[in-house]
């Protein structure tokens, strides 16, 4: 019994630790996205807000931030960063905690 149950937790132990595309469970939303270049992420914007200074974007898993891939609102750090990208765009940028507000700080278009 003692190895059934050991058995059991080793698959379930292998069976998490499998990156979320390798498993073919892409929950949250997530898109398999290659990781951009210098510690940023990747991702694709959805919606653009400028009025309320906040872009929506589906990302890959954000690193720093300990977060799986998924869809989500950010705060634009400056409304100087929305004004370059749209619905569609492939951007690399970089999330961060400010202040307990998830803040787009850096943003790039990727294309």
């Amino acid at each position: 019994m003692k190895a059934l149950i050991s058995a059991i937790f080793v698959a379930a132990a292998l069976g998490s630790a499998m990156p979320a595309s390798a498993a073919g469970d892409h929950g949250h939303g997530a898109m398999p996205m290659a990781a951009a270049t210098d510690g940023m992420s990747e991702g694709m914007v959805k919606k653009v807000d400028a009025a309320k200074g906040k872009i929506t974007i589906k990302h890959g898993p954000l690193k720093n931030l300990g977060m799986p891939g998924m869809t989500m609102v950010f705060k634009a750090a400056s409304m100087d960063m929305l004004k370059k990208v749209k619905p569609g765009d492939t951007v690399h940028f970089v999330a961060e905690d400010v202040g307990g507000t998830l803040t787009v700080t850096q943003l790039e278009s990727a294309q």
